[in-house]
């Protein structure tokens, strides 16, 4: 029985040899079998959509999913797919569209060459339907039919000859070559010398799809706008106090007249274009009613307070891209400054959602300058390092004057490290152009210069600054961070200089009381005045005390003291009631402490 079995053997293999060879030689053995669904549809198609495509057809040469019938499925009353209104014709076809076939009896050969379609009584449909069953080399229609009364093209058909072909080849490969009948070989030969012609300009034309497809994907624009935004609405009040001011004399003579409760409601909405997963088009704009103003001291801003607008006011206007995969890059006429581009490591970080006042947000030297427009870049050099650097200025364009800086004007750089996976570091240095000795750090002291009686103006000043931020998530529900900076500026041309400290300190509890919820203690002080040196009539402390503008540092210091908790209410509304309390405003030691209350209500879309 062996022996007879392996003499029986070989003509099978015989046959399949021949088939393989010869298939081989036409290249078809890498044609895939066509997956309807990833097609265009014609408008025909369109029309028709009660008959669904075909799921797939088995070895899909592109990205369409696969389905493949049960075993325990019959096939009995299904078909091969219909005809795809979406294939063009062959010119064979063309020319023979005219003739008319009459239905044939299940006895009669019909020549298949010569026919436009492929029927239901045409022996090589017939025949393929039996490999078909034995074989289940074709899936059928997501109902789970096979429609076999239904015509097909010769190129559908052609592709469902390959198929079979391929499920033989696997068996064979697998060593289940036994399982093969010798009339399914023979058949599957006459099948492909009828349809060889025809599996070729398949061939074709799936390549040419491919090709297509592979442009279309590599050249594609649509660019898909999304809306996103939020908005706050912060009800804040400051206690009665009053502050010894120029000249400071001891006596707390000037009092604050914006110590009335008053509402805040600030709108910013974002429309950000993405012209291709590499890059998007950012706009952005906001409003706003009601401001902490009038005030006495710039310690006292609160994170969502940016001043009343008459309307909506362009806040970002800027494009930012991918090159290759470690380095992005943007650049536009608003939104580009070091507070967007210079990632910092706290991220409770937020106008709508962090702590509640400016200086709490990051250090006070990211704010230097607080440019419109510019460009900077964002560069992941190795895994947990970046590097990241934005040049701005105030004013459109970027340009410069034969007589120096035309506006203020701030370059940025930062070495951003996860030295460990709860730990992260940014180091950054600051270069910045005041022409009004203003560094508009939006707390302490920000003037650095005094105002000229004579001409009414302050002194320019070219400015240097260091600083460094530290976050450590010691547990999932405690993070401790801080920061410290340090700048000097001087005065183009001039001698001396002028030198400003801050520092913070700050833990969060994140998901406190609840999932979304989080804690914060903030304890710092704002940029303070340790020492100017300015030529006479420039120097900011002495100004303040005698008017005469002498060398000296600020004679007090302010301490910033913040607490706050955000309830999550939910995944787009949160309540933050905080408290702050400021000493020595303005670093001044006669002034009395101000304690400012703020709930602020957030919703986010």
């Amino acid at each position: 029985m062996k022996n007879s079995n392996q003499k029986s053997d070989r003509p099978n293999r015989q046959i399949l040899t021949g088939l393989i060879l010869g298939w081989g030689l036409q290249g078809l053995f890498s044609l895939p079998a066509l997956a309807q669904p990833s097609l265009p549809e014609s408008p025909a198609a369109i029309e028709n959509q009660a008959e669904p495509a075909p799921t797939a057809i088995t070895e899909i040469a592109v990205d369409a999913p696969e389905t493949i019938l049960p075993e325990n499925q019959q096939l009995v009353d299904r078909n091969i797919p219909a005809s795809d209104p979406s294939l063009p014709e062959s010119p064979a076809t063309i020319e023979n569209l005219g003739e008319t076939v009459a239905e044939e009896s299940a006895e009669q050969v019909t020549s298949v060459a010569q026919l436009s379609d492929v029927k239901p009584t045409d022996w090589a449909f017939g025949a393929l339907q039996s490999l078909v069953e034995r074989y289940g080399c074709i899936a059928g229609y997501p109902d789970g039919t096979f429609r076999g009364n239904r015509a097909l093209t010769r190129y559908e058909f052609a592709a469902g000859v390959n198929a079979c072909l391929d499920k033989i080849r696997e068996l064979i490969g697998t060593g289940n070559e036994n399982l093969i009948k010798r009339e399914d070989l023979l058949t599957v030969q006459r099948l492909q010398e009828e349809f060889a012609a025809d599996i070729a300009v398949l061939r074709g034309r799936t390549d040419l799809i491919e090709a297509r497809t592979t442009e279309l994907q590599a050249n594609q624009f649509s660019p898909t706008v999304k809306l996103s935004g939020f908005t706050v609405v912060g009800i804040q009040g400051r206690s009665p106090n009053g502050a010894d001011r120029a000249p400071r004399d001891g006596k707390r003579d000037t009092k604050d007249p914006g110590t009335n409760v008053n509402t805040i409601n600030l709108n910013q909405l974002y429309f950000t274009a993405q012209f291709s997963p590499r890059s998007n088009l950012l706009i952005g704009l906001f409003n706003q009613n009601g401001s902490t103003s009038p005030q006495l001291t710039e310690d006292v801003n609160l994170a969502y307070n940016f001043g009343e607008t008459s309307g909506a006011t362009l806040s970002d206007l800027n494009y930012r891209f991918l090159v290759g995969d470690k380095l992005a890059v943007f650049a536009g006429t608003a939104g580009v400054n070091m507070i967007s581009g210079l990632r910092g490591p706290n991220r409770a970080e937020s106008a709508a959602s962090g702590p509640i006042s400016a200086f709490a947000q990051r250090n006070p030297i990211l704010n230097t300058g607080f440019g419109l427009g510019g460009a900077g870049i964002d560069w992941q050099f190795a895994k947990r390092a970046s590097l990241q650097a934005v040049y701005s200025t105030n004013i459109p364009g970027f340009f410069v004057s034969s007589n120096g800086p035309s506006g203020h004007n701030t370059l940025g750089l930062q070495l951003t490290l996860t030295p460990a996976d709860p730990v992260d570091i940014t180091v950054y240095y600051v270069n910045d152009y005041s022409p009004n000795g203003n560094l508009i750090s939006f707390t302490g002291d920000s003037q650095l210069t005094a105002v000229n009686p004579s001409t009414s103006k302050s002194a320019s000043l070219q400015t240097n600054a260091v600083g460094a931020s530290l976050n450590w998530r010691v547990s999932s529900r405690v993070a401790l961070g801080g920061w410290a900076g340090y700048t000097n500026s001087r005065i183009p041309g001039k001698s001396g200089s002028v030198a400003t400290t801050n520092y913070m300190v700050f833990v969060n509890f994140p998901d406190l009381f609840g999932e979304g919820n989080l804690g914060g203690i903030y304890i710092g002080q704002p940029p303070k005045i340790v020492s100017s040196n300015l030529p006479t009539g420039n120097n900011i402390p002495d100004f303040l005390d005698t008017g005469l503008g002498r060398k000296g540092g600020q004679p007090g210091t302010t301490t910033h003291v913040e607490v706050f908790y955000r309830w999550q209410v939910s995944d787009n509304i949160s309540v933050t009631p905080g408290v702050m309390v400021i000493f020595q405003p303005d670093h001044s030691r006669n002034s009395d402490p101000i304690t400012v209350g703020v709930l602020r209500t957030s919703f986010s879309f």
